[in-house]
């Protein structure tokens, strides 16, 4: 095994999306998701090497999930299959044209029994950047200690640790996520969240600039700040950058945080200044709202150029 470019863990799920209210019934479409499986496909897609970690049922959803993750070029060779789990699932209804709900059901799946042990092939193969967010931990126990050791492991290796808080309120309390992601934190070089998440990784109640300072004080590099339509703010010890986002029609806006944070990642391999990462990191994170679906709308390397200056509604030919 060589080392990958990025290497990604946690739990992939099996989702169920409707267009219309799930109460009302109708047709449902199948597709793979999970935060740290969109950072991986859209890192992938822009060609880098890209590899996902963790423990999949050892039926026909788990090899589902396998199959789109081979498609889109993410490796699974330190993929466990779970014979006495089921998959995650997730039930994404299209409530109205602006409110998605998603309803989960992932207790006791073959995600959240993810350990230590199902890592360390992963981790002992090498990669230049390990993603982690703050899903995986709060699944179970042994995910939890498997996140913790992974992101000690990489640190201690040299590899660049990407935190992304992705904070889930029906997974855990806001307390209990502190108490597990603010000592996580330390062993970040890059960290991600929204505005509203960052108390989770520092002191509750502090406002943006200090909680930015004490991140920065403990040895994160880079404290990356999601905004949404506003793009997102960049601190690092020579001071703060915005980036604005680009102007699409927004479709469909799950998965535009771990599209940014794709962007971001496939900045830093490339080997871009902060400014490019940035404009990368917005550039994906406009392709994801502007489609359909979590990761589907991400681009490959050769249309990365194509939300530049181009007026609504335009058809290349």
């Amino acid at each position: 095994m060589t080392a990958v470019d990025l290497l990604t863990f946690g739990e992939a799920l099996v989702s169920l999306r409707s267009a219309g209210p799930l109460a009302a019934g109708g047709d449902l479409t199948m597709h793979l998701a999970g935060a740290e499986s969109n950072v991986a496909i859209g890192v992938a897609r822009l060609g880098h090497r890209a590899a996902w970690a963790g423990r999949v049922s050892d039926d026909e959803l788990g090899g589902y999930l396998l199959r789109q993750l081979r498609a889109e070029g993410v490796g699974v060779d330190h993929v466990t299959r779970d014979p006495d789990r089921p998959a995650g699932l997730m039930f994404l209804e299209r409530r109205t044209a602006d409110l998605t709900r998603v309803r989960y059901h992932r207790a006791d799946s073959a995600g959240s029994a993810l350990s230590v042990e199902d890592l360390r092939p992963a981790l002992a193969a090498g990669a230049r950047v390990l993603h982690l967010t703050g899903i995986t931990p709060a699944l179970s126990d042994s995910a939890r200690e498997a996140t913790r050791w992974a992101a000690e492991t990489a640190s201690r290796s040299g590899a660049l640790v990407c935190l992304d808080v992705n904070h889930r309120a029906k997974l855990w309390s806001r307390d209990e996520a502190r108490a597990v992601l603010a000592p996580l934190a330390g062993h970040a070089s890059v960290l991600v969240a929204s505005a509203d998440e960052l108390d989770l990784v520092g002191e509750p109640g502090a406002d943006e600039g200090s909680l930015v300072a004490g991140l920065l004080a403990r040895g994160v590099a880079t404290v990356l700040v999601k905004l949404g339509a506003d793009g997102a703010r960049a601190y690092t010890r020579d001071g703060v950058r915005h980036a604005a986002a680009l102007p699409v029609t927004a479709v469909d806006t799950v998965g535009a945080g771990d599209a940014f944070t794709a962007g971001y990642l496939s900045g830093h391999l490339d080997g871009l200044d902060l400014a490019g990462r940035l404009r990368r990191a917005v550039t994906l994170g406009a392709f994801a709202v502007a489609g359909p679906g979590d990761w589907e709308a991400l681009p490959r390397r050769d249309e990365l150029s194509l939300l530049d200056d181009l007026p609504p509604g335009s058809t290349l030919r």
